[in-house]
This record gives structure tokens, C-alpha cells and sequence, in this order.
């Protein structure tokens, strides 16, 4: 596996922790704009990290000698499932509740909404991200 891709995927995944720590430490004390500019900060982190994981696993799997690997999130992560590196399936792909759906949900509307469903996932999509990663790690 390629260490620099693997430093992206660690610098988007730590970024997004960092911004989504600190909005839920602030979000008492934040109000307004300064509010949604955070929230919309979190949002777009999570659209980039996910977009590099999703690339990553690819690679990888690319790395691992197989063929015809997809080159679009649904199946890159019925993939990850099927090689034992994500354990619930449903989390990612499955629903209107699933990392998949609040990254087609952020693209283009930050409704309130729409931005509520994808914060209330991040935190989850934070961990089992960071699950993913080691899993590579520990494949390695």
C-alpha cells in the first residue's frame, strides 16, 4: 500500500476529528453564522474524508492484486465488507440513515435538515473510519 495515500486518508480523518470535536464542545456557545460555518466546516470534512476513504479502499484493494475493482462508494464498501474491514454493512450503504445517503444528502443542499442527519452520523462514521484504517494496518 502506498504510505502517502495512507498519510491523506490519516490527515482528512484527523482533521475531520479535530473540527467535529471542537463543534461539539462549542455548539452551546455558538449561535448565527459563526454556527452554521462550523457546522458547514464539519460537513464539508466529512465529505472529504469520506471521498478519500472510499479512493483509498479502492486503491488498496487494487494493491491486493484483485480486478475489476468499482470505482464508486456502494460497492468499494460491499467490498471492504466482504474482506472483513468494516463490520455493518448497513451503516455505510443501507437507507436514509447510512454515511452513503448523508454524503449524497450534504453534495449540494445544507439544509438544516439535511446538515442535522449528516452531524448526527459523523461521530459514528469518525470511529468506524478510524476501525477501517486499522484493519488495513493490522492486513498489512
Amino acid at each position: 500500500m502506498n504510505e502517502v495515500e495512507y498519510e491523506k486518508l490519516a490527515q482528512s480523518l484527523e482533521r475531520l476529528r479535530e473540527q467535529y470535536e471542537f463543534f461539539k464542545e462549542n455548539e452551546e456557545d455558538l449561535s448565527g453564522n459563526l454556527k452554521e460555518a462550523v457546522q458547514e466546516s464539519v460537513i464539508q470534512r466529512f465529505e472529504t474524508c469520506f471521498d478519500t476513504l472510499y479512493k483509498h479502499l479502492k486503491r488498496y484493494f487494487e494493491d491486493q492484486g484483485l480486478t475489476n475493482v468499482p470505482g464508486s462508494p456502494k460497492p468499494i464498501f460491499r467490498m471492504a465488507y466482504k474482506n472483513n474491514l468494516i463490520e455493518n454493512l448497513e451503516d455505510w450503504i443501507d437507507g436514509d440513515d447510512s454515511y452513503v445517503q448523508a454524503r449524497i444528502d450534504t453534495t449540494h443542499d445544507y439544509s438544516l435538515e439535511k446538515a442535522q442527519r449528516a452531524l448526527g452520523k459523523i461521530g459514528d462514521f469518525i470511529q468506524d473510519t478510524t476501525d477501517i484504517c486499522q484493519a488495513i494496518v493490522d492486513q498489512k
